[in-house]
């Protein structure tokens, strides 16, 4: 049986991560958990996103196969199987036993959904809900087709983003250790060693999106009043448990490894036929001008098959912007990035270098062949005359300008990426050397 469950959390405060975990530790009671409970991240331009926009899937029923320990709540071990009996338990019983827990862990203000099923929706729900913005009457007409049973609070928003998880079958995936702290510690500042998660960092490769060395800055930690202590992404489960004893911090009440499709860049559309606001794209196209403006942020206007784009990088981004302040007109880019409705920008992700442009700059006035002497300017694109001899030029003394942007992939610092930007580390790609070098 599919049990998913979407918006229970705000922007103040709680997890949905946390009330998956109340779920697995109830109904692990006398059910199975079958294979990992999934975090799955939908759309992130969504405009009514709390922080991540993830919803949480989880399957139970009788277990067969290899068993797996995935987690650990309230001292109780927790295991996954990898494939399931032909026993169902009953959706009615399910839904029984889950809305007082869901009702007790709902953030106020919120809409949340709960799907229980036997089959899953069809996968085109995952790629809409994840690309697109859906309707919700699209949402119920699959559920109805599926016979899944619901249950919504407040507008029920929720059942839009947990039908739309259900449905992810994964191309590509990751994982990623959540562990939590003790009620009592919620909202209070966090306690832990930045320098045992670089150590951790440094030395488990299959590891991403945690540390970053330049500025030594750890980036899996949150910030907000939520309930987690933090999150350790990777792919390898050998390398996460490995991980969680390495990393020092306070005491943790809880942990739970989530299959993930983090850092896999499913929510990119490419070679679009129309841009459309609140979806994320890779578009290409030859630059034509940059420009810092109040806030430390960069605009960059590009030429693309749809007119004018313009890129923007902004001040939580960091050295990212660099980038695009030392771009020049004629440069080939290709971005990925979120389409803003107001102001109308692509808010970059991620720049692909495709083509570097020659530049050249201008050294003097050229020298008059005679006297040796500097020419004056005649005017604006008229050329250059010397006074004395009345000799003539065209054009001035220039040097092929040093370029330290290179073709290649540029990403801001690790904690600047969205959740479901795919890193290089996992494209097995380097940021050009001389961007590196350059930004220090």
């Amino acid at each position: 049986m599919y049990i998913a469950v979407d918006d229970t959390d705000s922007i103040s405060g709680n997890c949905t991560t946390f009330l998956a975990t109340e779920f697995i530790f109830e109904l692990s009671r006398d059910m199975d958990v079958i294979g990992y409970p999934r975090l799955v991240r939908l759309n992130p331009a969504a405009p009514w996103k709390t922080r991540g926009n993830a919803s949480l899937v989880m399957r139970f029923g009788k277990g067969m196969g290899k068993k797996t320990h995935v987690g650990c709540i309230a001292g109780r071990d927790i295991f996954c199987f990898e494939r399931a009996s032909s026993y169902e338990p009953k959706e009615d019983e399910m839904i029984g036993r889950l809305v007082p827990i869901l009702e007790d862990n709902r953030e106020p203000g919120s809409d949340p959904g709960l799907v229980v099923s036997r089959k899953k929706p069809s996968q085109s729900m995952y790629w809409k809900g994840v690309r697109t913005i859906l309707d919700k009457k699209t949402v119920e007409d699959e559920l109805q087709r599926i016979g899944a049973h619901t249950y919504e609070m407040g507008c029920g928003r929720g059942v839009i983003g947990a039908a739309c998880g259900m449905a992810w079958r994964p191309r590509d995936s990751t994982l990623e250790l959540l562990t939590y702290r003790p009620k009592e510690k919620w909202g209070t500042e966090r306690t832990f060693d930045p320098l045992s998660i670089r150590e951790m960092d440094m030395s488990l490769q299959s590891t991403f999106n945690s540390w970053e060395e330049r500025a030594g800055k750890v980036a899996m930690v949150p910030g907000t009043p939520c309930p987690i202590m933090y999150g350790l992404r990777g792919e390898d489960r050998r390398d996460l448990m490995k991980g969680k004893e390495i990393i020092k911090c306070e005491n943790i009440e809880r942990w739970m490894i989530f299959l993930t499709n983090q850092g896999t860049d499913d929510h990119v559309s490419y070679d679009p036929d129309v841009l459309v606001p609140d979806r994320s794209y890779y578009i290409t196209g030859k630059v034509a001008s940059s420009r810092r403006i109040p806030g430390g942020h960069v605009l960059t206007d590009m030429n693309t098959k749809f007119g004018t784009v313009t890129v923007g990088a902004y001040e939580p981004s960091k050295e990212f912007r660099y980038l695009f302040d030392n771009l020049a007109e004629g440069d080939v880019i290709g971005v990925i990035g979120e389409l803003r409705e107001e102001p109308r920008t692509l808010n970059a992700e991620k720049v692909r270098v495709i083509k570097v442009a020659e530049k050249i700059d201008k050294i003097s006035n050229p020298l008059c062949t005679q006297c040796g002497r500097t020419m004056e300017s005649v005017g604006k694109g008229k050329g250059y005359r010397c006074r004395k001899c009345r000799t003539s030029a065209d054009s001035p003394e220039t040097k092929k300008a040093v370029r330290w942007v290179r073709e290649g992939w540029y990403e801001p610092p690790a904690a600047a990426r969205r959740h479901l930007s795919k890193p290089l580390k996992r494209m097995g790609l380097e940021q050009p050397v001389e961007f590196v070098n350059k930004r220090t």
